[in-house]
């Protein structure tokens, strides 16, 4: 944990969590996360420096706070270091297009967590089989890229930010550890879009019965299926094998 004071969420103003990860240079690296917005705060060039090793550290604490109460973001923005206005835009990365709010005074930029896992190529985007699948039993979807609500009745990409639909699974996982190079723990076979539909429903169900319990209260807003927090559960059940 850093000792330096935390930064104010350029989203919700409140302290954001401060962790400190290893870093690609074999030093370490202060992340700011705020974990209610779902975002961090990367000052300059820290999003190409965390080590691979990290990202698994990383899973462990999205997962273990999963439960935590979730606002949706600031229709404007605010840089934590000069507090002018991030400026939207967009990113293209091997694991698709993602939004980005960046400073324009250079101090750095902001991503939710989805946003960062498409960066560094943890997803993997849906076949329409497989959006058909989920259309059948759920009606919208939180977009992976930049958590906008998505009906995948109607659309197969997110009206928001343009992103394709995204998922964050082991067989994404395991290849995009392989390209940082680590070797990968496990081989996922193949699976049906039927099987990844009921498997992410499952998941989903699950967490907001156990967040039902917990929090004693109703999920607002009918059924969503949060597909980064789903992907996170199924990918660290993959890791805890």
């Amino acid at each position: 944990m850093s000792t330096t004071a935390a930064l104010a969420c350029p989203s919700c103003r409140q302290p954001m969590h401060q962790q400190t990860f290893a870093a690609s240079d074999g030093g370490a690296l202060t992340l700011d996360m705020c974990f209610a917005c779902q975002g961090l705060w990367f000052d300059p060039q820290e999003n190409t420096r965390l080590a691979p090793a990290a990202v698994i550290e990383l899973f462990e604490l999205l997962h273990a706070r999963r439960l935590e109460q979730h606002r949706p973001l600031a229709q404007h923005l605010a840089c934590p270091r000069c507090r002018r206005t991030l400026e939207h835009g967009y990113d293209l990365a091997q694991g698709g297009r993602y939004v980005a709010w960046r400073c324009p005074q250079r101090h750095g930029r902001f991503a939710t967590f989805g946003a960062f896992m498409v960066e560094k190529g943890f997803v993997r985007h849906l076949s329409s089989l497989e959006i058909q699948a989920l259309a059948a039993r759920v009606g919208t979807i939180a977009c992976t890229a930049c958590g906008a609500s998505v009906d995948i009745r109607r659309d197969h990409a997110c009206p928001w930010c343009r992103s394709a639909l995204s998922l964050l699974d082991p067989q994404a996982v395991e290849q995009a550890l392989a390209r940082f190079d680590r070797a990968a723990q496990r081989t996922s076979g193949g699976i049906s879009p039927e099987a990844l539909a009921d498997a992410l429903i499952t998941v989903e169900r699950a967490r907001e019965r156990e967040k039902r319990e917990r929090q004693r209260r109703r999920l607002e807003g009918g059924e969503r299926l949060d597909l980064l927090s789903a992907g996170i559960d199924l990918v660290w059940s993959w890791f805890r094998r």
